[in-house]
């Protein structure tokens, strides 16, 4: 076979349009399907045969069909783009990661890709979200750290627009939520600390807006008043603090004679620097000083830290996020909430 019949050869099979860009009709005519068939496999249409949608779908990925998201946009008002707002500092040991890996696998399969929305510092939390809503960039959002009475909540209601939240609030209105039960997770944590002797207990506390703030306050202060043990809130510092602040806070607080001997840590990155403030103090965390902290990754497994942990798994937050937008887009107006409780596997 002559070499100049070999790029006509690869275009065939590629079933590009001259210009390069495949379009729904390069796959009908490789499929010898109709294009509205095409374009119901590629929206994994259920009345489709699965055969049917698989060979579609797997044909597109092969050409590197892309739809035309403007057009899309203007013949059914939608996008199949979800978007997801993250802090920089969302990144730090795998959250965003976890969060990010469990929505891609609850949108595959379907029509809809991921898109990230960055919220850098010193930028109100409103703002992406009325870029996102007033120019339609998305069919829906996914934003962390909700308030208790978080103007996000209100705007996106108002305007209607699909949203889950990663965390509660205390709007009146019920809205999509994923969340993890942070005041059994510290009730939990200060019955354990207690078992083990402990007779005050601490806690670096997220910013007092947060609603989850206020889930672990309560889960504390219930638990230490059954047992009969005193209880604290760290003051000056909070999770937003630097990490120099929060272990400084800790050295000094645990120099003093009524130093607590009992740490609840509501994120590793503050458990590493609670950790380090005991040790510069004299201390010896699973000695005389224990601490209890959540934990998503295997970081503590590898600093044999000798604080006991409580999994949070955030690869699973993730999926449910996505499931319950995905009902939300699809007009579900039912209970679209879920609070993962925490799984207490002590040592002894």
């Amino acid at each position: 076979m002559p070499d100049d019949e070999l790029p006509k050869i690869n275009k065939a099979k590629r079933g590009a349009k001259p210009s390069g860009k495949p379009t729904l009709k390069t796959i009908a005519q490789m499929t010898g399907f109709a294009v509205t068939t095409i374009s119901r496999a590629l929206n994994n249409a259920p009345e489709l045969a699965q055969e049917t949608r698989d060979r579609v779908q797997k044909i597109a990925a092969e050409i590197g069909y892309l739809p035309d998201r403007a057009a899309l946009r203007l013949k059914t008002g939608r996008t199949n783009v979800i978007a997801m707002v993250l802090e920089p500092d969302e990144q730090i040991y795998g959250f965003g990661s976890s969060i990010v890996s469990g929505l891609t696998e609850a949108l595959r399969g379907t029509a809809y890709h991921l898109v990230i929305m960055p919220l850098f510092r010193n930028v109100e939390p409103m703002e992406p979200i009325k870029h996102i809503v007033r120019n339609r960039m998305a069919d829906g959002v996914i934003f962390s750290k909700a308030e208790s009475f978080d103007e996000r909540i209100r705007f996106l209601i108002e305007n209607d627009f699909p949203f889950v939240t990663h965390g509660r609030s205390r709007w009146p209105e019920a809205h999509p939520s994923v969340d993890f039960d942070n005041e059994a997770y510290a009730y939990g944590a200060t019955l354990r600390l207690a078992a083990k002797g402990c007779r005050r207990v601490s806690i670096v506390l997220p910013d007092s807006a947060l609603t989850y703030t206020e889930h672990l306050k309560a889960g504390i202060a219930r638990a230490a008043q059954e047992v009969g043990i005193a209880y604290e809130f760290a003051a000056d510092v909070n999770l937003s603090s630097a990490n120099d602040a929060i272990r400084n806070y800790v050295i000094k607080r645990s120099r003093r004679p009524d130093g607590p001997d009992g740490w609840v840590c509501a994120s590793e990155v503050s458990a590493l620097a609670v950790i380090s403030g005991i040790g510069e103090a004299g201390h010896k965390v699973g000695g005389d000083v224990h601490v209890v902290t959540k934990q998503a990754t295997q970081l503590f497994a590898q600093f044999q830290s000798g604080a006991e942990t409580v999994f949070e798994d955030f690869t699973e937050s993730g999926r449910t996020l996505g499931s319950l937008l995905l009902r939300r887009i699809s007009g579900d107006t039912g209970d679209l909430r879920a609070l993962a409780q925490p799984v207490f596997t002590w040592a002894d």
